[in-house]
């Protein structure tokens, strides 16, 4: 009887234990996701801060190079844009292929603040290319942090300044997704702007 009650004793114990480390887990869990994405209650406006890594595409390196082509049009049929509300740069994510169904890491007409660059962009193209996008990083993130790949531009003014540009503006940025329209914004392509960030 006493083997028993000591091995009931030892599982019960373990229970309790694990018991416990899940709740810490489930408690370490929402901290985490309350701390990296910061739900903003204005109104009925569902604003979304968190942390992006966000690239830099041009038209030297659009797919097709030295195109405009944008995968999924939604304010132009053409990657652009100045930045505004009205008028946000285009925006390319990662995005899944499964046999014939393809899904974007954001809904395509998903609006962004970027608040670095002070300006406005939507989702209307795809990052990532080949038979399985989603083992690039387009979709797998940077640091657990998601991926944008912002258009900036440079038909006029050539592929070395472009990629300077895109190299530039690389990194990890605050951006808000589902914004209210009356930030502020200094309207302008990125690259005749000259990448200007605040």
């Amino acid at each position: 009887m006493i083997y028993k009650h000591s091995l009931i004793t030892d599982l019960v114990g373990a229970l309790i234990a694990t018991l416990t480390n899940l709740r810490f887990l489930f408690a370490f869990v929402i901290f985490v996701t309350t701390s990296d994405v910061e739900e903003v209650n204005a109104g009925s406006s569902g604003e979304a801060h968190f942390a992006a890594y966000i690239t830099g595409y041009g038209y030297w390196d659009n797919t097709p190079p030295g195109s405009t082509a944008i995968s999924h049009p939604v304010k132009h049929r053409h990657a652009g844009g100045t930045g505004t509300y009205q008028d946000p740069i285009t925006l390319a994510v990662g995005h899944v292929l499964s046999g014939p169904h393809h899904s974007m890491d954001f809904r395509p007409g998903t609006i962004f603040y970027i608040r670095r660059f002070k300006k406005y962009a939507i989702v209307e193209d795809t990052c990532g290319d080949g038979p399985r996008p989603q083992d690039g990083p387009c979709h797998t993130g940077f640091q657990g942090n998601p991926w944008i790949d912002l258009y900036v531009g440079g038909k006029d003014e050539g592929p070395q300044l472009t990629d300077r540009c895109s190299y530039t503006l690389t990194g990890l940025q605050m951006v808000i997704m589902n914004p209210a329209p009356n930030y502020e914004v200094a309207q302008g392509e990125m690259v005749k702007s000259g990448c200007r960030a605040f």
